[in-house]
């Protein structure tokens, strides 16, 4: 018996094996484009951004631009955090139950995050690693859709709270 509720890019299926993740519409494509099955392309990105703005905060700094050198750099120091911070999680779609270690529910903070799921499971090469599910926001009905998904959990045993 199969249950799902919505999350920020799709659906979740709670089954009784494993846990199913599945993009839809146009956020689910534009997340599969950027994202897909890795969170490499990603890491790459954001280093890339911060390699850039390293270099733009030296270069100002040269230039006598104090202000713009440290604000370059105070972002670029953000985004070093954020990959170091995010190097254990995982985009995988399927996450078998049995390899489930816990799941955490953290609530959002109104208008600066989102309610989610943290997933802790061991992936196939058997690393703990971390699946983020990102719930709907307030815009579309969050807050309903929130209690959906905790609900499902706990009826499933997955979330102990």
């Amino acid at each position: 018996m199969e249950k799902q509720f919505n999350t920020k890019t799709g659906f979740c299926h709670i089954l009784p094996d494993k846990i199913i993740l599945t993009r839809d519409g146009i956020i689910g494509n534009v997340a599969n484009v950027a994202v897909g099955k890795s969170i490499t392309r990603v890491f790459i990105i954001y280093g890339g951004i911060a390699a850039f703005l390293l270099f733009s905060a030296f270069d100002s700094f040269q230039k006598g631009q104090i202000l713009i050198s440290i604000f370059s750099l105070i972002v670029s120091l953000f985004l070093i955090y954020g990959i170091f911070k995010s190097i254990n999680n995982s985009a995988t779609p399927i996450i078998e139950r049995k390899d489930i270690k816990s799941i955490k529910f953290k609530k959002a903070i109104f208008g600066i995050t989102r309610s989610r799921f943290e997933v802790l499971f061991k992936d196939e090469k058997g690393k703990i690693k971390k699946r983020i599910i990102m719930l709907p926001g307030s815009m579309k009905n969050g807050t309903k859709e929130t209690e959906k998904a905790i609900k499902i959990m706990k009826e499933e045993n997955l979330l102990k709270q």
